[in-house]
This record gives C-alpha cells, structure tokens and sequence, in this order.
C-alpha cells in the first residue's frame, strides 16, 4: 500500500471525538508513515493546552496557529497527519491538504457524543447543550469536510481497527480516480 501512496501524506479531517489521532496512529503503522496530531504539534510548540490557547488567543488566534504548523507539516512526505476538527474552515487550508490524501473520517452524532461527553478539555463544546452544538458544527462543516478524497463513515460497533482497515481499502480506488484527473 505504501508504494501505492508513493510517500504522499494521509491527511484525517472530520469532527472532533471521531477518532482521527487513534485511527490515524493505526494508518501511520500500517503504512510505515510517521504519525503527527496537529493539535499536539500545537500544544508542544506553545506550551499551552487547546483549552488555554481558545481562551487567550481565541478561536481565530488558534486557527492561525493550525495553518502555521500545516504549512510546515505539508513540506514532509510519509506521515499520517491528525488535524484538529475545524480546520477546513480556513480556505488556505486546503491548499496545504491537497498536497497529499484528505480522508474524512464520519460518525453519527451519537456515537461521537458518547465518547467526548466526559472530555472537558474540547473548548468549542464548552456549551449548555454540547450534543446540539456538536450537531450544528457538524452542519456548518459537512459541506466542507465533503471534499475529502474518501469518505468513510463509521458504524455502530466499529473499531478503530475496522475503520483503518475501511480507509487503506478506499485509497487504491482514490488514487486511480486523482491520478486519471
């Protein structure tokens, strides 16, 4: 599979609590690729968590910090990025993802609540009623993340390693259709 991707970066959008630092710590193994979570690089580079950085540089002061470190990410070839839930707010943005593979990894609000609902450390579902917040991101952004190459939607009782497994299976039918392009 990897000669396939011939070092073409895996890039994992979708909404936060879908599972792109895990599935996409399983993506980078499989594939041989070394692994980055953009929120991680975020935090590192700052020494302040998501949370503190929300606060004092608000959502607009991070979202740039989220452009900086993909810009930089992009210049590297073999690695499977995790990127932070509303990155592709940012049309800059997009031109650093189609540098390599963009996956849209999709769950029902259901299961996506069911894992976060105990995570305080999200700022944007620091809400009155975090499961309608998480669903109306979820409506501002799908038309977004619906310009991801792949699009694999998870299912009740999927593991990470189901979904994994469901996105090397899509990428040999992604690359035919961007290389025929």
């Amino acid at each position: 599979m990897s000669s396939l991707l011939q070092g073409v970066n895996l890039y994992l959008i979708g909404i936060m609590g879908v599972g792109k630092t895990t599935v996409g710590r399983l993506l980078a193994k499989e594939l041989g690729y070394g692994f980055v979570d953009t929120d991680d690089v975020i935090a590192q580079a700052t020494g302040k968590s998501i949370n503190q950085l929300f606060v004092q540089e608000g959502e607009a002061g991070f979202r740039q910090l989220e452009s900086d470190v993909l810009s930089k990410v992009c210049a590297f070839t073999k690695l499977t990025i995790a990127t932070g839930g509303g990155i592709v707010l940012k049309r800059e943005n997009w031109g650093y993802l189609h540098h390599g593979l963009i996956v849209w990894l999709d769950a029902p609000v259901e299961i996506i609540y069911n894992r976060i609902a105990e995570d305080t450390t999200r700022p944007l579902l620091q809400d009155i009623d975090p499961k309608d917040k998480l669903r109306s991101l979820l409506e501002q952004r799908t038309p977004l993340y619906s310009q991801a190459d792949l699009h694999i939607r998870e299912r009740e009782g999927d593991t990470p390693e189901d979904v994994a497994k469901r996105v090397l299976e899509g990428i040999p039918g992604v690359l035919k259709k961007t290389v025929s392009h």
